[in-house]
């Protein structure tokens, strides 16, 4: 030891008064982890998550097996004259099994006994009262054939009391269903007994005078704790196992009835997080939607396409309040962990003079209100159990242990509510947690030898602990593993923490100084912009992410892939050529540039006329119009496989978005065409049905200032080599047959390219076919190189259009097992048997139209 350590000096005056040389805060050694309750903690989880399906009797029995198994254990302990630690631990394992199974088997109960599960099994209608217990939110919309299946508001609530409505005595009980109000049904007027919820700002803007309000608003303002008065039709769970004992389906337009105002906490709740979304209003549309999902958890101003970002680059833990919240806030009253027990600790509390225990004391109702203002959801409820064990031993004088608080906090979430245990939510959260415990600093440490300054290896060894984890559950839930997530948490996580401490100084001020909640919200929407943009670049990568099995199969496979990958990587460490060109190879990966990816695949070719874009169900084309130039026909239902196609074809400028008709399944894709790109008009056809499809085509238009145009027969346009004429439908006032609908008003096109005569017919059927072939522009359908088959190749064709066309390739654009029998065996059949070549998304994939009409070709992506 170097003598000069022994040498008293000059100390502190913290030193002075601590009594000792190095003061109170003198080092310690870190021993081994103490793993002594993780097993417990696991066995526990495992057992509530086996037995809340069983029956009552299976729990019964593994409690009491459990319990003499215990017994015997410890009996034989007494008995033993060295007593062996591993029978203690074994017998605390078998305790909290028993104590998991009992609770796991009093939950199940719940579910099966009362009157609802029967009265669900009939689908009985009933009027009930029931308690609210979770913020109501809206589920996503889908896309369901021709239309988009709109959202509806679920509720997750105890009923508490119901009846019959044809008749019958008043039951009580205490039943956990989840309601399904779909605000469009049920009468628009009728007299109330009760007093509705208004709308909360976060859901839609208050309506104009003279208007009712918004039904939909006001059941999404309902707050938890409150009692409704309602009456709808129960129905068994969605899923076995399902935390619900039954769906209680409401017809909702009149808005609800509430029979009990929520608690005075929940209003006090509501109080600050309404100030919060009101100090965030005047700010960017980014910084208003995620301010309030950094801060609290509420999401209710997150767009579709910002969602489906931090979803494509793993960063919806930022939305999803979670233990990095908590943290914060624990950092900014105690200072930071590694010094909250040591005399130099910092932090408020200690510069305001507070004791340690007082400290502790205060970070216990900071955790209070964090659950409460936060909600109860699985993260929010991990994060608080750990801090509560943490001040807990800060209290108490004890040092603090993060791995036995975090499976403290296991163990006590899942005895006190054993459905935790079949959440993701919580099992990503757990996952995260640990990561950031175990794997995190020993590769932090690694990093650091290996040459990388200090911050920057912490930084990279938590995102990476942390997705190594957690990659193999976010597999199952989005059958998606993203090369984007390290980099991109990397680069939100210095934003993360002034976003949120700026956030919480907005939310805490609202209520009672609004400009210095206005202030700090402001502040705060720059690291909030910061996060939005990193997410939607990276979402916007081509190779942002790569699709992997959405199974359990495929979790095995990735975690049994994760480690090898970890090994390789720790070689590779040794040899920074090798590093530098992995990290180059996954560059090129994840940006894809169109040159090198048709050099490698092949794709697209180079002379290309016309692609057939793989979105499922639907339609989407593409026209090329030069160098990195197309006109758009169609976009599918998805916005998702639309903009990957369109970037693999190196599509930058789109003079034309051609709509033929406003189903979804033709245009619910119209955002993913817009995104990044120049769009010069958009062209539709003149029935505006499906009205809401039609309205939704309107607002992006706008919102992206876009023109709208209406396209009729006889046009004809020009874009390069590309000429195009529109052959149906007709003009305003021409005399038909009959009325046409939504598919008969599809927009046909002819357009020419490079000598090819290629016809696309939208999704016209017979009555339409017939009178298109009847019509002026009817000799020019004769004997196409191409032809896109209508409406997916269904049974509805003209087989005198079909023989006249005569294409020499057949298209037809369709989703793999489709319900709808598309394509139709009959319409392939004849077809084929007038010498077309037919080919299909569904089997081929994407198609390209390469050549001219003496040497026509046709590449598969």
């Amino acid at each position: 030891m170097n003598a000069a350590l022994d040498t008293p000096g000059p100390r502190s005056p913290v030193h002075a008064r601590s009594g000792h040389r190095l003061g109170a805060a003198r080092p310690r050694q870190e021993g081994p982890a103490d793993l002594r309750l993780v097993p417990p903690a696991l066995a526990a989880w495992a057992t509530a998550a086996l037995l809340l399906p069983a029956p009552s009797g299976v729990s019964a029995g593994v409690v009491l097996v459990a319990l003499l198994a215990a017994g015997g254990l410890l009996a034989l302990r007494r008995r033993s004259r060295r007593p062996a630690p591993t029978r203690v631990s074994a017998s605390a394992v078998l305790v909290c099994v028993a104590a998991a199974a009992a609770s796991a088997g009093l939950h199940g109960a719940d579910l099966r006994r009362g009157p609802v599960p029967a009265l669900a099994r009939e689908f009985v209608t009933v009027t009930a009262e029931v308690e609210v217990t979770s913020d109501p939110r809206l589920s996503r919309p889908r896309v369901s054939g021709a239309h988009m299946t709109p959202p509806v508001v679920l509720i997750e609530g105890e009923v508490r009391r119901l009846r019959r409505a044809d008749g019958g005595p008043e039951q009580l009980t205490r039943t956990p269903v989840l309601l399904i109000v779909d605000p469009r049904a049920g009468k628009t007027g009728g007299s109330r007994t009760g007093t509705s919820t208004p709308p909360t700002p976060s859901t839609s803007p208050t309506p104009p005078a003279g208007r009712p309000p918004d039904a939909r608003s006001a059941w999404l303002g309902l707050l938890p704790s409150t009692r409704l008065a309602l009456e709808g039709r129960l129905a068994p769970a969605l899923a076995s196992g399902d935390r619900f004992a039954a769906v209680l389906r409401v017809k909702g337009r009149s808005g609800p009835v509430v029979a009990d105002e929520p608690s005075a906490v929940q209003r006090f709740a509501e109080r600050l997080r309404a100030g919060l979304r009101e100090a965030t209003d005047g700010l960017s549309a980014d910084a208003r939607a995620l301010l309030p999902g950094l801060v609290v958890g509420d999401t209710s101003r997150i767009t579709p396409e910002l969602d489906e970002a931090f979803r494509e680059t793993d960063l919806t833990h930022t939305l999803a309040v979670s233990g990095s919240n908590f943290t914060i806030l624990l950092a900014l009253l105690l200072g930071p962990p590694g010094l909250a027990q040591r005399a130099e600790r910092r932090g408020l509390a200690p510069r305001l003079g507070i004791p340690l225990r007082a400290t502790a004391l205060l970070g216990a109702v900071l955790c209070l209100g964090f659950v409460v203002v936060c909600r109860p959801d699985p993260s929010v409820l991990r994060a608080a159990a750990c801090g509560s064990v943490a001040l807990l031993a800060l209290a108490t004088g004890r040092r603090r242990s993060l791995i036995p608080a975090l499976a403290t906090a296991v163990l006590l979430l899942v005895l006190h509510d054993p459905w935790l245990s079949r959440s993701y939510g919580f099992l990503l959260s757990v996952l995260a947690t640990g990561a950031l415990l175990t794997l995190a600093p020993r590769w932090s440490t690694a990093l650091q030898r290996h040459g990388v300054p200090p911050r920057l290896a912490e930084a990279l060894a938590a995102a990476g602990a942390a997705q190594a984890l957690c990659a193999p559950v976010v597999a199952v839930l989005s059958a998606r593993v993203s090369l984007v997530a390290v980099p991109c948490n990397l680069l939100a996580e210095c934003a993360l923490a002034p976003a949120t401490v700026l956030g919480f100084g907005a939310l805490a001020t609202a209520p009672w100084a609004m400009p210095a909640a206005k202030a700090s919200a402001w502040c705060a929407s720059w690291p909030a912009e910061w996060i939005a943009q990193i997410a939607r670049t990276g979402a916007a990568l081509p190779g942002a992410g790569v699709d992997w099995p959405g199974s359990w199969t495929g979790a095995a496979l990735l975690g049994a892939l994760t480690p090898a990958a970890l090994l390789a990587g720790r070689r590779l460490l040794r040899h920074p050529w090798w590093c530098g060109a992995c990290a180059l190879l996954l560059v090129l990966v994840v940006l894809r540039p169109p040159p090198l990816t048709r050099a490698v695949t092949g794709w697209p070719p180079p002379d290309w006329r016309l692609v057939m874009c793989d979105v499922g169900q639907g339609d989407a084309l593409v026209l090329a119009a030069g160098e990195g130039t197309g006109v758009v026909v169609d976009t599918g239902p998805d916005p998702e496989p639309i903009d990957r196609c369109l970037h693999s074809l190196g599509i930058t400028t789109i003079p034309l978005v051609v709509l033929t008709h406003f189903h979804a399944d033709h245009v619910a894709g119209l955002s993913g065409v817009l995104r990044g790109r120049s769009v010069g008009a958009i062209e539709t056809t003149g029935l505006q049905e499906p009205e809401a499809q039609a309205a939704s085509v309107r607002r992006l238009a706008a919102a992206r200032g876009i023109p709208l145009t209406r396209a009729a027969a006889g046009e004809q346009r020009r874009t390069g080599a590309l000429t195009w004429e529109v052959l149906w439908p007709p003009p305003p006032g021409t005399a038909l047959p009959e009325p046409l609908g939504p598919n008969d008003a599809s927009v046909a096109l002819l357009a020419r390219t490079a000598g090819l005569r290629i016809l696309l017919l939208g999704d016209l059927e017979p009555p339409a076919q017939r009178a298109l072939a009847r019509s002026p522009a009817g000799a020019a359908l004769a004997g196409v190189d191409v032809l896109k088959v209508a409406h997916h190749g269904s049974a509805y064709q003209d087989p005198d259009l079909l023989r006249r066309a005569a294409p020499r390739l057949a298209l037809i654009s369709v989703g793999a097992d489709n319900t709808y029998g598309h394509p139709a065996p009959g319409t392939v059949a004849a077809l084929r048997a007038q010498g077309s070549m037919v080919l299909r998304t569904d089997h081929h994939g994407a198609l390209a139209v390469t050549g001219t009409p003496g040497a026509l070709r046709v590449a598969e992506d």
